[in-house]
């Protein structure tokens, strides 16, 4: 009997009711396996139809799985919401709706759909708990998407009470308390081995907890070691390609109104297209901003990859010979190491998307300078340091400042010294909390500025500062502004207090370009020596400490002496024009000769 002589007959026994639901199962399965889906469907739509059985609701369940696989996400909603009328209580049908919902865009509906699973269904009756433990876990990702930081700790609390070895849980239920400013950030957990906490911290969490550079590498290794494959047959054979203009693509899912395109753009822009044909492979949102639309501007080829799988992405890039590609996305939010991992390029290369190292074998560079990664902790870093001569952080001379606000438009006093600090709240550590506590005691009149990252943060720091003796009136948070008026607010402070071991990366960038002084703590990792490369650019090493005593005696002698922050602003106004920190031609310049050179090696 051939093969559709086969599915004739089976879909006869299920219109004639001689096809049990044992049966169908074993059936679909067979199709199933060869992606058959919509053949699936059909089948299981004629035997609903025309069967009575005790099984509808799984026949239902069923038939949506099928029509979902097949595209049709319509037909897929209907049969969940016909399986969950016959059975209330069946749990599946509502993950799996709540997943489509997720997958069209529809999140209220989503997180409604996993809330009933939270608030129904009993843990302890055989086989419940993983079914709960998804809702749970799912909830925690989305709400902490959504930025309501608070629900999604609850959420992932909840699910590691039922399952305290998630490493991937405990990594977000970390950073969490991070974001919130919830301090100490490792505090006991039922159940959860404190080791194991810490081993699952990410290497992304880790900057702002460790300015240990070889534990860096250790969390950046744990996450290759269980997230990444890297028995994958590499793509490029490692030679060259013999291109009349060396081929280089741009990696990222940031290509939209975010950090590292704001000091890329130009990059992209300047590349010299007598020697290269610039690619961006890009699965970032469509924001719909003009740094987006600029950025897509400034490539030769913009390849959308938001829909590929990561291998079908790697063998685009490997399609396209691509000669050097670099990834500035790294370990953060939206990373896609497996395109790596299966080597499209036979160079490639990391690049600011994580101030750290990626631990990934198959990255064979990074962008560096001899202060962020001084040669003798070059060791560890997986990445082979790609020196530049002057800085490693390149910049945009085209942003545009707005129209300079009042102190009063800031909600800053009319009066009185401003310390400013628009780090990211996830940054923060208690260590440094103190210390800037201890500078606002010491310099009359003064305060802080920070940035109004989330309410939770907010509300903590402010009770931190009570308990340190200092009225959390002092504490002033700044909402998110458009870029140009965000830059326009530095012209209202006097001096940026730097954050470690997390140091300030674009950030500080924006204020040196406003000509703001920048005090900052350096340390030993990639992290916590972002801001001293720059000031070492900038001609200001004066502006460098490396222990807290210093920092905070440093910050108060500047609070005391006008005349010398006038002096800074005034040096930084003249690198603002003709240093090398901004020079943005000559960044350009420098690192095609680096590419130009590794190109040739091949």
């Amino acid at each position: 009997m051939s093969v559709e002589e086969r599915y004739g007959a089976t879909l006869l026994q299920a219109w004639n009711k001689a096809l049990d639901f044992s049966q169908l199962l074993s059936y679909v399965a067979e199709l199933e396996a060869q992606s058959l889906w919509p053949l699936s469907a059909v089948l299981y739509q004629t035997w609903l139809k025309h069967n009575e059985s005790p099984y509808l609701h799984a026949g239902y369940f069923n038939l949506g799985i099928a029509l979902s696989n097949a595209g049709d996400l319509d037909g897929a909603e209907g049969a969940y919401r016909q399986a969950i009328a016959l059975a209330p209580a069946f749990v599946h049908p509502r993950l799996n709706l709540a997943n489509l919902y997720e997958r069209r865009g529809q999140v209220d509906q989503a997180l409604t759909e996993w809330r009933w699973v939270d608030e129904n269904v009993n843990a302890t009756i055989p086989g419940n708990a993983p079914l709960l433990i998804m809702a749970l876990n799912s909830l925690g990702r989305v709400l902490e998407t959504q930025k309501q930081y608070d629900q999604a700790s609850v959420y992932l609390t909840k699910s590691l009470a039922l399952d305290p070895s998630q490493r991937q849980v405990l990594h977000h239920w970390v950073y969490l308390r991070e974001k919130q400013c919830l301090w100490p950030v490792y505090v006991p957990l039922p159940g959860v081995d404190p080791a194991l906490m810490r081993d699952s911290t990410s290497a992304l969490a880790m900057l702002s907890l460790s300015d240990d550079p070889a534990a860096q590498l250790e969390a950046a290794r744990r996450y290759v070691e269980k997230n990444i494959d890297m028995n994958l047959v590499p793509l490029a054979s490692g030679k060259g390609y013999g291109h009349k203009k060396i081929r280089i693509g741009y990696l990222s899912s940031d290509f939209s109104l975010h950090p590292v395109s704001m000091l890329t753009v130009q990059m992209f822009e300047l590349h010299d297209r007598e020697c290269f044909e610039v690619h961006g492979y890009c699965w970032s949102p469509e924001d719909g901003s003009a740094m987006r639309q600029r950025v897509i501007a400034a490539m030769d080829h913009f390849v959308r990859i938001h829909q590929m799988s990561d291998e079908q992405a790697a063998r685009k890039i490997r399609e396209d010979e691509i000669d050097v590609l670099v990834d500035l996305q790294g370990q953060t939010a939206g990373a896609r190491p497996n395109i790596l991992a299966n080597r499209p390029a036979p160079i490639q290369i990391t690049y600011l998307g994580l101030p750290a190292t990626t631990g990934l074998p198959c990255v064979d560079y990074v962008i560096a300078d001899r202060f962020l990664i001084p040669e003798t902790l070059a060791c560890h870093y997986s990445e082979k340091p790609l020196y530049m001569p002057d800085v490693y952080q390149v910049s945009d001379r085209k942003r545009t400042v707005g129209q300079p606000p009042t102190r009063a438009e800031c909600g800053l006093p009319e009066s009185g010294f401003v310390f400013s600090s628009f780090n990211n709240n996830y940054k923060y550590t208690p260590e440094m909390f103190s210390v800037w506590m201890n500078i606002l005691k010491r310099v009359p009149n003064s305060v802080f500025w920070l940035l109004a990252d989330n309410r939770w943060a907010q509300e903590n720091l402010r009770q931190a500062a009570a308990v340190q003796g200092v009225d959390p009136t002092r504490l002033i948070f700044a909402g998110r502004v458009a870029p140009e008026n965000y830059l326009a607010r530095y012209l209202n402070a006097d001096l940026f207090l730097d954050s470690f071991p997390f140091n300030a990366g674009t950030t500080a960038n924006d204020a040196l370009w406003m000509s703001l002084p920048v005090l900052t703590l350096s340390g030993r990792a990639f992290a916590s020596r972002m801001a001293g490369a720059l000031l070492t650019a900038a001609g200001l090493p004066e502006l460098i400490v490396y222990d807290t005593r210093a920092y905070e005696e440093k910050a108060v002698a500047l609070a005391l002496n006008p005349d010398e922050c006038r002096r800074l602003k005034e040096t930084l106004r003249a690198v603002h024009e003709n240093g090398v920190l901004f020079d943005t031609p000559l960044f350009v310049k420098n690192l095609e000769t680096r590419l130009k050179d590794l190109v040739a090696a091949l």
